[in-house]
């Protein structure tokens, strides 16, 4: 598998979580519209275990950084 074939999967991969978040919160709030669905999505992406910093390794910094 080329590094194209990686990188696809992995959007197909990340796609399909995303999918099944959706689907996991519609059962969870079934009064829920989409654009409520929506927003509680964005709100899991920001706040998911191990997100809560960005998914980059490393030292948060507040941006836009001060000039030096």
């Amino acid at each position: 598998m080329d590094a194209l074939e990686r990188f696809r999967t992995a959007l197909e991969l990340a796609d399909l979580a995303e999918q099944m978040m959706r689907q996991k919160l519609r059962r969870e709030n079934p009064d829920a519209d989409e654009a409520q669905i929506e927003r509680m999505l964005d709100d899991w992406f920001a706040r998911r275990p191990g997100a809560e910093f960005g998914d980059g390794d490393g030292t948060p910094v507040t941006l836009p950084r001060a000039s030096t």
